[in-house]
């Protein structure tokens, strides 16, 4: 049996989820730290991912990463060659639809830091990345974990955005659910069973650290 729709599962969700780490990051902070006009609909935008069906998501991003786009063009300008239709697509498609779980927990993990905390912290003269690095990574590390790890599992079983954007290519593009997918049609019992048995494990498995980490 072809076994590259796993390595190439992997390879897309590990890219995906340091995207989503570097982003996620960034839109979590002010979420969490700062209070302005506009902030509900900041984290109602954030969350559309969730709530939007696939294909609608899938489509957005096929336009927004095409080559007529800023982002698909100055892209295609850097390397070559367009970025839908590959797995560096797919990893960025599955990217924004893991985006809202990790910037939900990371929300959380920083809006739990005390101010009372933060206020002693300055008072002794910590600020920027002093403040950062010893007050808020080791107070909120769990919640960030947790959302990693949320955020790799969503990446890992992405089929609608990823089909959308990167299409479904054997061998290129074809990921662990879309080669389900495909074996369903064709009837390859034998290839969905054994896809299904280590999606299912491993996915279970990052939800059970995810909820073990979330506790902490």
């Amino acid at each position: 049996m072809d076994w590259s729709p796993f390595w190439l599962s992997l390879r897309v969700a590990g890219l995906a989820t340091i995207f989503t780490i570097l982003l996620g990051s960034l839109i979590a902070w002010p979420l969490a730290r700062a209070r302005f006009w506009g902030r509900e609909l900041a984290i109602g935008v954030v969350n559309l991912p969730l709530v939007l069906p696939p294909t609608v998501l899938g489509y957005a991003l096929l336009v927004g990463l095409g080559r007529r786009s800023a982002l698909g063009g100055w892209y295609e300008h850097l390397t070559g060659h367009s970025l839908v239709f590959t797995w560096e697509g797919a990893a960025v498609a599955a990217c924004i639809a893991s985006l809202p779980l990790f910037v939900s927990q990371a929300r959380v993990a920083l809006a739990a830091v005390e101010a009372d905390v933060v206020g002693a912290a300055r008072t002794d003269g910590a600020s920027g990345w002093p403040l950062v690095r010893f007050i808020f990574i080791p107070l909120a590390w769990p919640g960030f974990l947790a959302g990693t790890t949320l955020a790799f599992a969503r990446a890992l079983g992405d089929f609608g955005a990823t089909l959308m954007v990167a299409g479904d290519t054997p061998g290129v593009t074809q990921t662990m659910p879309l080669a389900i997918y495909d074996a369903v049609l064709v009837g390859d019992d034998a290839k969905v069973k054994a896809f299904v048995l280590l999606s299912t494990g491993l996915c279970l498995g990052v939800s059970l650290l995810a909820a073990r980490l979330g506790r902490n």
